[in-house]
Formats: C-alpha cells, structure tokens, sequence
C-alpha cells in the first residue's frame, strides 16, 4: 500500500504516525494510524518510529506500507529549550517570550533587564537549544541589550542566538556576537513600538533553527534518514492547526492534554469593547504550557492540586490507581480516574491561560482594567492529545466549560454559546504539519476530523 503522507508525532511519551491518501476524486483522506512508545530513552528515535509502523500497518491490514511525502513533529529529547533576554518584563520580555512559546519553545529561563554574571551561569546551566535575546522599542535604549549580548557573547558557541531586540542596535550586537562556529540570526523587532506586538518573524526563525538542531537531541540523529521535509516542534504544528482552523470558525480555543503538559491554543482578537480595557496587548495567536499538568508523568502533581482525601472518596483504590498509571489506561477504573485528573487540567489550563478584570481606584474612582488573553469572544473549542480524543470520557471532561465563565465572573472565559469539539482521529499536530505542505487539503481535512460534543 502507498498513501500520500505519512506524519509523525514524536512526543515525550508515545510517537504516533498517521496515514493520509488520496481517493478517486483526488481529495486527501485520512487513512489510518499507529502509535508506540517514544524512544529517546533507548537513544535511538527509529525504534519507536518502526514499532509505530507495525502498529500503523496492522491497523489498515496491510504488510507494506510506502508514501511519497515523511512529515514529523517532536517534543521529545526535552523539546525545544530555550532562554529569553529582554528589557521589561511587560513589555519586550513579554512579547520575546509569546513569540517562543508560539514556535513550540520549552522556555527554561526568563530575565529582565541588564543579565548578572549569576544569571549567565544559570543559562550554561539549563543548557538551552536557543537563546532569545529582545530589548528595547525601535531606535529606543539600546545599553541593556548590548550589555547583555556582552555577556551572552562566551555561552557556548554552539548555541544558536536569535536577536529580536532595538534595530539601532542590531549592527553593534551583530558585531558583540559574530563568531564562525555561531549560528546567529536577526529578525524584526518582537516589540518595535509600545504596545504593539510583531510575534511572528521570531516565531518562523524559531521552526527554522528547531529544523536544523533537531540532530542534535539525543536519539534524534537519524530523524532525516526517513523524512524528508523539515522537523517543526510538535506545539508549534498544533498552533497552525489552530490558526488553520481559525480561518473557517474564527475564534477558537485548542486544549491539547498530554502525558507531561497540557498546552492551551487560542486564535481570537477578543472582544472590542475589551480590548479597549487592556493593560498591554496580546497576541492574536496565543500559546500556554502547563509544566505542570499532566495525565501520565505529572499525574502526581494534578493528584495533589485536587487532593488525596477528594480523590479517595471517588476512587476506593486510589493508591493502586496512582501507583499502576499509564497513558494506555487498561480497566474502566482506571480510564475514569485518568478523565478526573484531565478534567482538572482541561479547566485549569483554560483559566490560567484566560486575562481577567481588575477593579482599580483612583482619583476618579473606580476604573475597570483588563490584563491578559481575552477569551471572551471564542465560540469554538477544540479537545486534542490522547484523552481528549480517544476517551469515553471527553464529554465529561470538557462539559462543563459553558459554565466557567458564570463560576469565575472576573476571568475573561468563553461564553455560554461555547461549542465543543474533539479531535476524533487524534490529528490536530499532524494537520499542522500537513499544512506546511498542502494548505487547502489540511484544512478540508480539519473539519472532517472534529466530532461535536
């Protein structure tokens, strides 16, 4: 059998490949999909690559599967790790700090303002893949950033650095930072003018250096023996899906629970009238991730937040429970248990990623202040990630997101008239792929794969 595309999704637990083909008429169809075990611990990503095929090859009853295009997405191998270097924090460092966590960024450090000898030591700490460095508007202070490119200029050299920061300083920080084993790189400014954020020029170059370093992850060296467009960090695929989406339903919301994290995608502008009411702007496209979330590897974190004594009197055998967890739940018990904690992290992802209203008073009186995303004009949400897609369950889980904004009155969440929609085929990330390719059929195919709730 060949299809057309083959993707995959190499996360930080289990790598799925999907298959999609051409029908008699020429339109792109989903085919079929495999998953297995991520394998980086075993250094080597192939394997679990292979055993996914076998899985893939028994699921559409074929001996031999071939295709013409290899698409692959990764957050394995500890993702894309990054630090961000700006000047305010609400205002450079910021908007440095949306754009890489739009490209799929694993942001391990965040500094404001001029960078200490301490700091430094904690950047060879963390051992980044990239290094943001953004400060300063467009022909405005330029002594922070070129103090900090000072400092940054004996990181090892084989970190890339991309600058994002002050134009006026370009050209001397281009001189601080130029070194022949450096791959170094310079894009418009992710904050030109106050309030006004230019995210996506950072966003693109981020891809494009995961692209070239992803050999470089442990077990990842043979990742371009077997595909043959550039690798893009998963999260970053599911923000095109996302935006993809948008172009059809407008204002949407993506909440992607994993094993480790749950990331939440929202493409909206918000509501005018609060928008007005905005401290500082957002981005149209907006990424959050919840380190701490998880329905696998955080599931004892998600365990604490909701409490031992809440969960025991849901589950008679919670220890066995928590100590037998696994993202491939095995009992009807255990499939109910891993839908409570991604309840709890469905919602709370949503709300951490949601602005809110705050009163502030002044001479004048009271003042109403917004801060943060805006959620408010969303009308779209879509479940993605294991659970969300393939569990009984998805319509517990997400159900009572209507309400949200009715229990949280100062919290700017969707509406009442909020629709709910899992990816039924588990392909948000793979459609994000596809579309770097085939922009019309994956978005023919986006509408197909959602199942309303």
């Amino acid at each position: 059998m060949k299809v057309s595309f083959l993707t995959a999704e190499i996360g930080s637990t289990t790598t799925v490949l999907t298959a999609f083909s051409s029908n008699a008429s020429g339109k792109l169809e989903y085919v079929g999909q495999g998953e297995s075990y991520t394998t980086v611990n075993e250094n080597d990503i192939i394997i679990g690559i292979e055993r996914a095929m076998s899985s893939l090859k028994k699921s559409v009853g074929e001996q031999s599967l071939d295709w013409e295009v290899f698409l692959a997405s990764s957050s394995a191998a500890g993702g894309l790790k990054m630090t961000v270097h700006g000047l305010v924090y609400e205002m450079t460092v910021r908007a440095a700090r949306e754009a890489a966590l739009g490209a799929g960024g694993v942001i391990k450090l965040v500094t404001a303002g001029k960078l200490s000898s301490r700091d430094v030591r904690k950047v060879s700490a963390e051992q980044p893949r990239l290094i943001l460095l953004a400060g300063g508007v467009d022909f405005g202070e330029e002594e922070t950033v070129i103090h900090n490119a000072h400092l940054l200029r004996d990181i090892d050299r084989g970190i890339p650095i991309v600058y994002a920061g002050n134009k006026a300083a370009a050209e001397e920080i281009m001189e601080i930072l130029s070194d022949p084993s450096r791959e170094l790189y310079f894009v418009e400014n992710v904050y030109p003018r106050i309030d006004e954020l230019n995210v996506e020029p950072t966003r693109r170059v981020i891809r494009e250096v995961f692209s070239k370093n992803i050999v470089k992850g442990p077990g990842m060296e043979k990742i371009y023996s077997i595909v043959n467009q550039p690798v893009i960090p998963t999260p970053a695929s599911v923000m095109l899906a996302a935006e993809l989406l948008a172009e059809r339903m407008e204002d949407v919301l993506v909440v992607d629970i994993g094993g480790a994290t749950t990331d939440v995608d929202s493409v909206t502008d918000g509501d005018p009238e609060i928008s007005r009411m905005l401290i500082s702007p957002e981005p149209r496209s907006k990424r959050t991730v919840e380190g701490d979330l998880g329905v696998f590897v955080n599931a004892s974190h998600v365990v604490d937040y909701l409490g031992i004594e809440t969960l025991e009197r849901e589950f008679s055998s919670l220890q066995s429970l928590m100590k037998n967890i696994s993202p491939y739940p095995e009992t009807v018990e255990a499939e109910r248990f891993a839908a409570r904690l991604g309840k709890y992290c469905f919602e709370t992802s949503i709300r951490r990623h949601a602005g809110h209203i705050r009163n502030l008073y002044g001479p004048t009186g009271r003042v109403d202040v917004a801060y943060g995303k805006d959620l408010t004009a969303v009308k779209s949400v879509i479940g993605t990630g294991g659970i969300l897609s393939r569990s009984r369950h998805s319509s517990e889980i997400m159900g009572d997101i209507a309400s949200m904004a009715e229990r949280h009155q100062k919290e700017l969440l969707p509406g009442l008239d909020v629709r709910i929609f899992r990816d039924r085929h588990y392909i948000f990330a793979a459609l994000g792929l596809l579309s770097t390719v085939d922009h019309t059929a994956a978005l023919d195919l986006i509408e197909a794969t959602l199942e309303e709730l």
